[in-house]
């Protein structure tokens, strides 16, 4: 009988990330559908996503990329690919971060804006993972991911870092979150309780009534 060997740390975060991705795209798609959703609540989703999937972005190909490429040169044909994805959802990004959310409005822009990103999220995640965790495997260190990790959340946007944690409460596991947190300074740490009922009062508003 074989036995799977353990995911590398790189793998499993990545792995999560990504589920937090999907979890929080499909939200704002969905409640961008209902009327009952407060306006300021889609916001908040909005420009979480907005700032949070535009900074990883980017610290994927300034910090992340170059290591991965030094490593294996011959990767980088797909990293490349990776990059050119990476540019039609920053501009699907864009066109999301452009529209009006007034209470009373008309969501129909909204709608279509959440789901053409929901469904470049979708693809580009699935492509990532064929690409991308191979290589996270072979030549990313526990360490060398950890150093990753604490950069991408020391420099994060604080623009919705409550919903942040809970979509990783709501994705994760127990073991998993706390893998996460670890890599919080302790001044943020301090912070967790009252992020927690923030991010649950949000989320709630988001997912009352969702089964339509």
């Amino acid at each position: 009988m074989s036995i799977d060997p353990p995911e590398s740390l790189a793998i499993s975060e990545a792995r999560l990330l990504h589920r937090v991705h999907r979890v929080a795209t499909s939200l704002l798609a969905d409640a961008a559908q209902r009327d009952t959703v407060p306006s300021a609540a889609l916001a908040e989703l909005r420009d979480f996503l907005v700032a949070g999937l535009l900074h990883y972005h980017e610290s994927e190909e300034n910090m992340l990329w170059p290591q991965l490429i030094t490593a294996a040169p011959a990767g980088g044909t797909g990293l490349i690919e990776l990059s050119a994805e990476h540019d039609d959802l920053e501009a699907a990004l864009d066109t999301l971060d452009a529209v009006a959310l007034r209470g009373g409005e008309d969501r129909t822009e909204l709608v279509m804006a959440a789901t053409v990103v929901r469904d470049l999220v979708d693809t580009h995640l699935e492509h990532g993972e064929t690409l991308l965790f191979p290589a996270l495997a072979a030549h990313v260190s526990d360490a060398a991911w950890t150093e990753f990790s604490r950069s991408v959340i020391a420099s994060a946007p604080p623009v919705g870092a409550h919903l942040g944690l809970g979509f990783f409460e709501q994705a994760g596991t127990p073991a998993e979150l706390a893998v996460i947190t670890a890599n919080l300074p302790q001044s943020a740490l301090q912070l967790i309780p009252a992020m927690r009922e923030r991010a649950r009062a949000t989320l709630n508003s988001l997912q009352a009534n969702d089964q339509r």
